[in-house]
C-alpha cells in the first residue's frame, strides 16, 4: 500500500496514483475519484476499505467468468512454469495453435486464418490493413477508404478512430490527421418488432456512390457498444452482407464487445446468420486476465493480401503471447463447459424485469436489453463524477457515460445481484430525473 520517497517519507500509493497516473478518458491534472480495489473474486470487487461491490461492468465487458477463477488461475500458473513469452517471429508454440484452432471452429463459416494482436484496437488496425493490402495487391489502388456506420466505436488508435462516429467520437480533436472515411446513418434502435427494409437505403446509396473507392464496410453486429450502447435489427446486418457482396466490397465485423456470448449467441453475427470476410475479437477472449485480440480472415482475403508475393505488414512484439493464449484457451473451455446461454438469458430476463420501472421516469429516453446487456438512456448527459459515488454507496460498480447508465455484468452474476444492479440503476435514474 505504501512506497518510500527519496527523502525517506512514506506516502500512500493512492496519493501517487492521483498525482501522476492517467486514467481512461479522465483528466490527469484534475482527476476524478478512483476507488482503490484490494481484490476481486466471483462477481465482487473488494475495495481497500473493506466494502464489496457487485460488478456490473465485467471490467469493460471482458471478465465474463468473474474474477479469481480457479481454472484460469491454474492455466496461468501452468504456462508460467513453461514460458511467459517468446517472440512469434520465426518461432511457434502450442498455446497459439490450440487457440487458433478453437477460434476457427467457433467462428462463422469461411474464416480460415488467425492473426493474433495486442488489443481490440490493434485487431481493428490489422483488419483495416488487411482490407487495404487486399485491394492494393490486386491492383485496385483506388479502393482506399472504409465505409462505417455512424454511432459506431472501434478503438482509440488512429486507424480505428477514423472509423468511429465522426461526431460523437474523437475526430474533432484530430481534425486533418485521420483518414477520411465514408459514413452512413446508423439503423434505429430496434430491440424487437418488424423489420423495415428502408433502413438499408442509406448504406445502399453510399455503396452506389462510393463503391469503387471502398475497400471494406466495417460495423459492430447488432449491438453498437461504446458509441451509444445501441441495439439494431439483425436484418440490417444480413442486408449489409448482401450489399457488400453485390458491390464486391469486403465486410469487417467488429465482435470485440459482442463476442463470446454477450448477446446470448456465441457471436452476434449468428443473429443474422452471416459470415464476414474479416472478424475482430478481443475483450472476453481471455476472460479478462491478459490483453489479447485476434483478427480472423477468409482464404479470399489472405490470397488477396499476398497476391504478387506480398505479406501482411504487421507484427506486434507480444503477438500470440503464450501466457495470454494459454488463459484464452482455458477461458473458452470454461465457457463451453458452462451453461452460458442459460446464464445470459437469465440475466436478460432479470434486467428486463428490473429495469422496466425506469420506462416511466420523465428523465429516461429509452430502456433496452439484449442478452447480458442492460441500458437506460437518459434525456440528457449523466454527470459521471457526481453519479458514480451514488452507485458505490448502493454497493454496485456501474460506470455511466454520455447519456447512458448501463450494465454488462459477468455471466456468473446470479438473480439477486442482477436485481440489485437493476434496482440501483432505477434509483439513480429516478434521482437525476427529478433534478
Amino acid at each position: 500500500h505504501r512506497r518510500r520517497e527519496r527523502n525517506g517519507a512514506m506516502t500512500d500509493w493512492t496519493d501517487f496514483d492521483r498525482a501522476h497516473l492517467w486514467h481512461p478518458y479522465a483528466s490527469v491534472l484534475d482527476p476524478p475519484s478512483a476507488w482503490p480495489v484490494a481484490s476481486a473474486r466471483g462477481n465482487r470487487l473488494r475495495l481497500a476499505d473493506g466494502r464489496e461491490l457487485v460488478d456490473g461492468m465485467a471490467s469493460w465487458w471482458c471478465a465474463i467468468h468473474g474474477y479469481n477463477v480457479p481454472e484460469l488461475n491454474a492455466a496461468v500458473e501452468a504456462q508460467l512454469a513453461r514460458m511467459a513469452h517468446v517472440m512469434f517471429g520465426g518461432l511457434a508454440h502450442e498455446p497459439a495453435a490450440r487457440l487458433g484452432e478453437r477460434l476457427l471452429a467457433l467462428a462463422p463459416d469461411g474464416l480460415d486464418y488467425v492473426f493474433f494482436a495486442d488489443s481490440g484496437s490493434v485487431a481493428v488496425e490489422v483488419a483495416i490493413k488487411m482490407a487495404l493490402q487486399y485491394w492494393r495487391a490486386r491492383g485496385k489502388t483506388r479502393r482506399t477508404r472504409l465505409l462505417a456506420i455512424r454511432r459506431g466505436y472501434h478503438g482509440d488508435t488512429l486507424g480505428a478512430m477514423s472509423v468511429c462516429d465522426p461526431d460523437t467520437g474523437m475526430h474533432h480533436l484530430f481534425a486533418g490527421m485521420l483518414p477520411r472515411q465514408v459514413f452512413v446513418d446508423a439503423p434505429p434502435n430496434v430491440t424487437d418488432g418488424p423489420w423495415n427494409e428502408a433502413h438499408l437505403d442509406a448504406l445502399a446509396r453510399a455503396l452506389e456512390r462510393h463503391g469503387a473507392s471502398i475497400a471494406a464496410v466495417i460495423l459492430e453486429p447488432v449491438v453498437q457498444g461504446a458509441g451509444g450502447m445501441r441495439i439494431y435489427h439483425p436484418e440490417f446486418l444480413k442486408g449489409a452482407r448482401a450489399l457488400c457482396d453485390a458491390h464486391g466490397v469486403l465486410m469487417i465485423v467488429d465482435e470485440i464487445a459482442t463476442g463470446f456470448g454477450r448477446t446470448s449467441r456465441m457471436f452476434a453475427c449468428e443473429h443474422a446468420g452471416i459470415a464476414p470476410d474479416i472478424l475482430c475479437l478481443g475483450k472476453a477472449l481471455t476472460g479478462g486476465y491478459v490483453t489479447l485480440a485476434a483478427t480472423l480472415a477468409s482464404r479470399r482475403v489472405a490470397e488477396g493480401v499476398e497476391a504478387g508475393g506480398h505479406v501482411l505488414m504487421h507484427g506486434p512484439t507480444f503477438m500470440a503471447n503464450p501466457l495470454a493464449c494459454a488463459v484464452a484457451n482455458a477461458s473458452i473451455e470454461l465457457l463451453l463447459a458452462s451453461p452460458w446461454q442459460e446464464r445470459v438469458r437469465a440475466i436478460e430476463r432479470g434486467l428486463k424485469a428490473g429495469l422496466a420501472p425506469c420506462r416511466e421516469l420523465p428523465g429516461v429516453r429509452d430502456v433496452r436489453v439484449l442478452g447480458a446487456i442492460g441500458v437506460v438512456q437518459m434525456t440528457r448527459p449523466v454527470d459521471a463524477r457526481r453519479v458514480q459515488p451514488m452507485f458505490v454507496e448502493r454497493g454496485v460498480w456501474i460506470r455511466p457515460f454520455a447519456d447512458l447508465i448501463y450494465v454488462m455484468p459477468p455471466y456468473v452474476t446470479g438473480a439477486d445481484d442482477v436485481a440489485r444492479l437493476a434496482r440501483a440503476m432505477c434509483e439513480v435514474a429516478e434521482t437525476i430525473s427529478e433534478e
